[in-house]
């Protein structure tokens, strides 16, 4: 054991599943805010959940996917610790990027007023299910390299 969780993670690895966790709730916090009509704050909350985000991954899941699963992702995708991993990073790129564009489309003069979306709630309830299930990926991805009992 190496990290704070009591599992075979190491910090970082500890860390970023915590901060996940508090952006989840920190979204669906900022879904409430919308819901109080508070957009402002409510923008605010979800711009910078999804920056955080793109730090985390820079800082900790991108090296870690390219360090422990790129390498061995062509022999190994069969196995559920690549799979899982794997499955996880797509979806998580898909909700990133989502999120960064639900970001320019509502909160810049960026992209053209035909690029906008029409249907915003629709879109940020797509965005705030996504991401859980991104979440919650994460947590399995989590249990499956670094708590669940490992087999000899």
């Amino acid at each position: 054991m190496k990290g704070f969780l009591g599992t075979w993670a190491g910090f970082p690895a500890d860390l970023n599943l915590v901060i996940q966790l508090f952006m989840g709730v920190s979204l669906i916090a900022g879904t409430l805010l919308a819901r109080a009509k508070r957009y402002v704050a409510h923008g605010v909350c979800q711009t910078a959940v999804v920056l955080l985000n793109l730090v985390m991954i820079a800082v900790f899941m991108a090296p870690s996917f390219g360090e422990r699963v790129m390498p061995r992702l062509s022999t190994h995708l069969a196995k559920r610790h690549y799979a899982i991993a794997t499955l996880h990073a797509a979806l998580g790129t898909v909700a990133e990027l989502l999120g960064i564009y639900i970001l320019l489309a509502a909160g810049t003069n960026i992209l053209p007023r035909s690029w906008r979306f029409t249907r915003w709630r629709l879109w940020m309830r797509i965005e705030l299910i996504l991401w859980w299930l991104v979440i919650f990926m994460g947590i399995l991805t989590y249990y499956v390299w670094y708590a669940a009992p490992r087999s000899h």
